[in-house]
């Protein structure tokens, strides 16, 4: 398994966020738009090139977003109706997400039962920040992509209440 770390900028105007590897070395950015209807993230490399682009679908009884890769949408993240737990399902990549969301202590799973990636938040730091833990072979942008949705999904009931 390979870790990324993901940790949001404190004090900024919109989402900001930096993602670095074990050894702290800047790997990914993101940078939230500014006044849109819906959230809207773009995941860039070091180089500035857009690896993902997440936009919400905004009239949806539900949360829906997309991960758009390359200017194409190549996935669908749905937060299912559930009474119990929360649970989000990705189609496209075969991916459950299940866990305790609001103490941000979950997992994606495969369509085989298998781990992808297990997400767990670092307490005691300045902005949050996120643990990811992705097994091998698993693309760590669409993880990426994953958690970034969790979190605006998570951020947007705070607001809401």
């Amino acid at each position: 398994m390979s870790k990324l770390y993901l940790k949001q900028k404190v004090f900024s105007w919109k989402d900001r966020f930096s993602v670095f590897n074990e050894l702290g070395e800047d790997v990914y950015r993101v940078e939230g738009e500014f006044f849109t209807f819906g959230k809207k993230l773009h995941v860039y490399d070091l180089y500035d090139n857009e690896v993902a682009y997440i936009h919400q679908k905004v009239l949806s009884f539900l949360p829906k977003y997309y991960i758009a890769r390359n200017g194409t949408d190549v996935a669908e993240v749905v937060k299912q109706f559930t009474f119990m737990k929360a649970r989000y399902e990705i189609p496209t990549f075969g991916w459950t997400v299940q866990g305790n969301f609001t103490a941000h202590e979950y997992e994606i799973t495969g369509s085989g039962g298998e781990t992808v990636a297990a997400i767990s938040k670092r307490w005691f730091t300045w902005g949050d920040t996120y643990e990811l833990d992705t097994a091998y072979g698993a693309d760590p942008v669409n993880v990426l992509a994953v958690v970034l949705i969790i979190d605006a999904v998570l951020a947007a009931q705070q607001s809401a209440s």
